[in-house]
């Protein structure tokens, strides 16, 4: 290898906890990541690193670890380290609006300032997810800088000696510096010690191929989530050892900061780069992932999506008071974390949607003048799919009801932040025997008042896990729009068609929200020429804060109006009280007719969903004759034995 030619090495370490996390999340990280990196860098003044700790985390850390704030900012005094920016609650920047973007990245960039001293030069991209346009966010922000794999710099045509250089990237006129981050090696330093990692990178620099590079210095950046250490050693133990070899190996590679490197060096090599086609996530790498495919096949990171959209267009059109509609923002921000959007076990954590929605809800409930929200029925394209939903609103309920089924797709109780219909999903669609599976693998959103008509079977009282052959799904058959009113009622019908045995069957079903309380009206015709009997399967779900009686607890009503506590199986059930622990509600479930079912817990990898309340009428109905029941739901607040209305 050339002499002339120097590896210099940009060592950056970064964290984030997603909002909603518990303590014991956030202690971890700051035990097992931050400290242990931050507090043993600080011993070796010749090294040189990048920080980046979203604010979510920081805000954390100021309030339970204040001294290690003091590290950081002697750092930074002594130019040891230079301190990322980014988006304050590390948002999917690509699916999010312009205006968010600019507004997350202000938001950190502000706390940093306060709390270090000095604005950020650079930004860190949540994911390395990346569309072309976040240029002009980012120098709309003052950033000049950002980070890609080198996977993206390949995937943009660039090779060789390239791939360990910074290159020039442009929207609309303006333009930003990307430097290459090498995945393989911050993985490899988990295995081996920085010496044996940047030696072989080193000599690889005198093959033929690395020789296009303009300049005849290299750069490689790397974020190591952990350094290689022996059995049962702390981490303070392998970051010293990672930093003395480090500190030994001047011979071999240099740190330095990127902003100081900027100052120096003349990047002239221009790159535009594909869209959103890397992440790295969870020690692990994965390519060609589109946070905009992954919000179409995943049901809880699009529900959570089409909220957030929603929620932009109620903000902006708040208008004369400048101070609640930043507000607003800040809390529609909290629900933009790029966690929610990416492949991983994130989307099945009830806890860290329901405060995504939780947030999402206070912006809206802060668009609404207090005192002055009247019930209203729109039409509105709530999920994007080119059809228009049925949105209820009033002044504690938000009720929304899709066309699939007729049934509701969110529920809301604006005096607790809080979405029933956060239920995850079910596969139903690909689980039932003779019924194919949708677009998405067969997985659905749960939602309430969905339902089935089943073959009549005598001892039936639960469908836990499917429904028997010629049973006619209604849940996957769109409805028609019958009428609807601005006081607070729509009406749905499916008319009788189809080759099923029950497809003779017309159903219409109508909703009336008015006061806290839902009505729900079902009536069935027999369209056909031979008498029909067959059950009627009515799935209401609702999420709550857990699984358990902590949680949530079911009483059902006995004939003396006595409130028994039920678990499971429901019996002549015409009542259901359920008593929503964490927030102190209240629901009362009650039917015209009775019906048998059970409660079911709906658990997706061990990890609570929903509770699944399953009930079930038996209808025997001649020629032209029709069937009818009404559901009643009122929510309230509720403390021990005394409702709150």
């Amino acid at each position: 290898m050339k002499d002339d030619k120097k590896l210099y090495l940009i060592l950056g370490s970064h964290a984030h906890v997603p909002t909603g996390a518990s303590e014991s999340e956030f202690e971890y990280v700051y035990e097992n990541k931050m400290r242990p990196f931050v507090s043993n860098l600080y011993r070796f003044p010749n090294i040189h690193a990048i920080l980046h700790y979203s604010g979510v985390l920081l805000y954390w850390v100021e309030r339970m670890h204040p001294e290690f704030f003091m590290l950081i900012e002697d750092m930074a005094v002594r130019k040891q380290a230079e301190i990322l920016g980014g988006g304050y609650y590390e948002p999917m920047f690509p699916i999010i609006p312009l205006h968010d973007r600019i507004g997350q990245i202000e938001l950190l960039t502000t706390y940093l300032r306060k709390h270090f001293g000095k604005r950020p030069q650079g930004c860190w991209m949540p994911g390395m997810v990346w569309e072309q346009h976040l240029v002009s966010a980012l120098c709309a922000s003052d950033m000049s800088y950002t980070f890609l794999s080198q996977v993206q710099f390949t995937q943009a045509g660039l090779s060789g000696g390239e791939l360990f250089m910074p290159c020039l990237s442009e929207d609309q006129g303006k333009l930003v510096v990307i430097f290459p981050v090498s995945l393989t090696a911050s993985a490899a330093l988990a295995e081996k010690g920085p010496a044996k990692v940047f030696t072989v990178i080193k000599n690889n620099m005198d093959m033929p191929e690395m020789e296009n590079c303009l300049s005849s210095d290299r750069i490689i950046t790397v974020f190591p989530e952990k350094t290689v250490s022996g059995a049962n050693e702390s981490p303070d133990t392998a970051w010293i050892r990672f930093f003395e070899e480090l500190s030994q190996s001047k011979n071999i590679i240099e740190t330095v900061l990127p902003g100081k490197l900027l100052k120096t060096m003349k990047v002239n090599k221009r790159a535009s780069f594909p869209d959103s086609s890397s992440v790295y996530f969870n020690n692990s790498y994965k390519y060609d992932f589109s946070p905009r495919r992954f919000l179409i096949e995943t049901s809880e990171a699009g529900s959570i999506y089409f909220k957030m959209i929603f929620t932009n267009v109620l903000i902006n059109q708040l208008r004369g008071d400048k101070y609640r509609k930043q507000d607003a923002h800040e809390e529609l921000w909290k629900a933009q974390d790029s966690c929610l959007f990416i492949p991983g076990d994130v989307q099945r954590r009830h806890e860290l949607r329901k405060s995504a929605y939780s947030s999402l809800l206070r912006a809206e409930s802060l668009t609404r003048e207090k005192g002055k929200q009247v019930l209203s029925l729109i039409q509105h394209d709530f999920d994007l799919d080119g059809e228009k939903e049925h949105l209820f609103q009033d002044a504690k309920i938000n009720c929304y009801i899709q066309l699939n089924g007729a049934s509701i797709f969110e529920l809301d109780y604006l005096p607790e932040d809080w979405n029933y219909l956060d239920c995850g999903v079910s596969n139903r669609g690909a689980s039932y025997r003779g019924v194919s599976a949708n677009s998405s693998g067969g997985k659905v959103k749960r939602t309430a008042f969905s339902d089935a008509l089943v073959p009549y079977r005598k001892d039936a009282v639960a469908f836990e896990n499917g429904f028997p052959g010629g049973s006619r799904l209604l849940f996957n058959e769109k409805f028609e729009t019958v009428s609807e009113t601005r006081k607070g009622k729509a009406c749905f019908k499916l008319p009788a068609s189809g080759t099923n045995n029950l497809s003779c069957i017309e159903i219409s079903k109508c909703y009336l929200l008015k006061k806290d309380v839902l009505n729900v009206s079902y009536t069935l015709k027999n369209t056909g020429r031979e008498h029909k009997h067959f059950l009627l399967v009515t799935e209401i779900a609702l999420s709550f804060a857990g699984n358990g009686d902590e949680y949530v607890r079911f009483y059902a009503t006995d004939s003396n109006g006595k409130d028994i506590h039920s678990e499971r199986r429901l019996h002549n059930a015409e009542t259901l009280k359920i008593i929503d622990v964490s927030n102190e509600v209240q629901l009362i479930l009650s039917s015209v007719k009775p019906y048998s079912g059970s409660l079911i817990k709906a658990l997706d990898n061990g990890h609570y969903q929903a509770d699944r309340i399953i009930a079930v009428f038996p209808v025997s109905i001649e020629t032209s004759e029709i069937w009818i029941n009404e559901f009643t739901m009122k929510i309230s607040m509720y403390s021990g034995n005394r409702r709150v209305d």
